[in-house]
């Protein structure tokens, strides 16, 4: 009688420990915006919904180490922010880099002016300044420096940023103008210069400078604004045999060095010629790449290509934004609807016209990030910060539209949607973070998930569709459920244990 008491008790205990496992819950915080409304919102409540759709963790299968989310330090917005509020210009400041905000991590600047830009200017106006005595960064000591200062102080985690060139002085190139044209073999050596000359000066001004990109766009933009040209074996020697040697030589080697800088179609002649050998590999440090190739098109194949060539090194998406567009002044419900049309639209030879159809800015923010991180990339950093209801000011009125729109002549700020889907992103997953093998059992539902230094982890959904779904997300024996909404980006925090 007493073996037969036993035996049901043990059943009975054994029953308990399989319900309870299969019903143990993981404990998660969800943030979702939504073109129904939702910016940044936590939500809590949820529908139990036809559609399911379920995502299992498995953080002992990891990929990249991330490097950061971020925007770019332009004279454009600054500009801007200059002509804002105290109260305004904090407020945007701290939206980027407050960890209440969007706690932007990396960043980007242009050295000498770009397009962005109210003029053009250079650090070395001096022709023939082939030691560059009269280097100066006294174009930015009103204006980018406090920007970049303001941003330190409202960092609580700090950020990294790195510079990029448009062109040289045109004194430097074969066509002696701002726009086109090749730096000529004498003024290697001093372009190498120009480079350590300017990690030198911020740091005079207390910024520190992580890296560099060697060159804007280097097949050039149309001849429209400034520009330098370099084939891809021009622009490994220069950091092979200048650019490198240099920083080495004045103590700068910790400075990161990333070549390319351009749309991803060509990305793999580009990494061939900096990966060719242990000699052409050594100073890069990796890659960077823009997104203006197509509206909807990650280049996956390339950029997983790019990855295979060099492993170990860096494949940063150094500059993104909606472009050839004006700003739509405080309407959300435009920045989700497929309205927008960029400069393929009009400008694309006929056999990529395909690349470049009409898209929703929000859909090709969340699907460009989700689809880098899911093939490699490890930054991710946005153009302008701040533009005006224009998509301006540029000195060549090359109008794009930035996350935060403002309007200097009546002090008015607008966070557009494009601000609260970059967030999604850099608020929550940070720098050393570890994206993480996810499976996903709907390709309607684009998703990416990865492991923060703290233990902690971000996924981040988003679901293109008309149709709401239940998500089942489990992590080892734990699972929880939830809803996501129709055209909806969600990010899903799992605190650390």
């Amino acid at each position: 009688m007493k073996s037969f008491k036993y035996i049901a008790f043990l059943i009975a205990t054994l029953n308990m420990i399989g319900c309870n496992n299969e019903n143990k819950a993981l404990v998660v915080e969800v943030y979702e915006t939504s073109e129904a409304g939702n910016k940044l919102s936590k939500i809590t409540e949820f529908q139990n919904l036809e559609n399911k759709v379920t995502l299992k963790l498995n953080p002992e299968k990891t990929f990249q180490t991330i490097t950061g989310f971020g925007g770019a330090f332009t004279e454009s917005s600054v500009y801007l922010l200059n002509k804002l509020s105290k109260e305004n210009r904090k407020k945007i400041i701290d939206a980027y880099f407050s960890k209440q905000g969007a706690h932007y991590s990396l960043t980007r600047t242009h050295m000498n002016s770009c397009d962005f830009s109210l003029s053009n200017y250079s650090y070395t106006p001096i022709e023939g300044d082939k030691n560059l005595e009269h280097f100066s960064i006294e174009e930015d000591k009103e204006d980018i420096i406090p920007f970049i200062k303001e941003a330190m102080a409202a960092s609580t985690d700090g950020f990294k940023i790195f510079g990029s060139p448009w062109t040289a002085a045109p004194w430097m190139k074969d066509n002696n103008e701002w726009v086109g044209g090749k730096l000529l073999p004498e003024y290697y050596d001093t372009w190498a210069l120009f480079f350590s000359k300017y990690a030198d000066a911020y740091k005079a001004e207390g910024i520190d400078i992580w890296g560099f990109t060697v060159e804007n766009e280097p097949l050039g933009n149309g001849n429209n604004w400034e520009s330098m040209h370099y084939t891809p074996d021009e622009m490994t020697n220069f950091v092979q045999n200048y650019l490198g040697p240099k920083l080495e030589a004045d103590g700068k080697g910790h400075l990161k060095i990333l070549g390319y800088d351009q749309n991803r179609e060509h990305l793999k002649e580009w990494v061939d010629s900096q990966f060719k050998n242990e000699d052409t590999s050594k100073y890069f440090d990796g890659t960077a790449i823009h997104w203006y190739a197509s509206t909807y098109e990650v280049f996956p194949e390339e950029l997983q290509y790019a990855h295979h060539k060099a492993p170990n090194k860096l494949l940063i998406q150094s500059e993104a934004c909606v472009d050839a567009e004006t700003p739509v002044w405080e309407d959300d419900t435009w920045y989700w609807k497929k309205e927008a049309t960029d400069w393929g639209w009009d400008w694309a030879p006929e056999k990529d016209k395909h690349l470049h159809p009409k898209y929703a800015p929000v859909n090709r923010y969340a699907r460009d990030i989700i689809g880098c991180l899911n093939n490699w990339v490890d930054g991710w950093v946005d153009w302008n910060m701040v533009l005006d209801t224009k998509g301006g000011p540029n000195w060549f009125k090359n109008w794009c539209i930035a996350p935060v729109i403002v309007n200097p002549d009546t002090d008015e700020v607008y966070f557009t949607p494009i601000y609260h889907t970059m967030a999604h992103f850099s608020k929550y997953i940070r720098p050393e973070a570890k994206i993480i093998e996810l499976e996903n059992s709907d390709n309607t539902l684009m998703a990416t998930a990865a492991q923060n230094p703290d233990g902690s982890f971000a996924i981040v959904l988003f679901n293109e569709t008309k149709t709401p779904k239940t998500i089942n997300l489990s992590l080892n024996e734990e699972h929880v459920e939830f809803s996501i909404d129709a055209q909806a980006i969600q990010t899903i925090v799992i605190p650390k244990a």
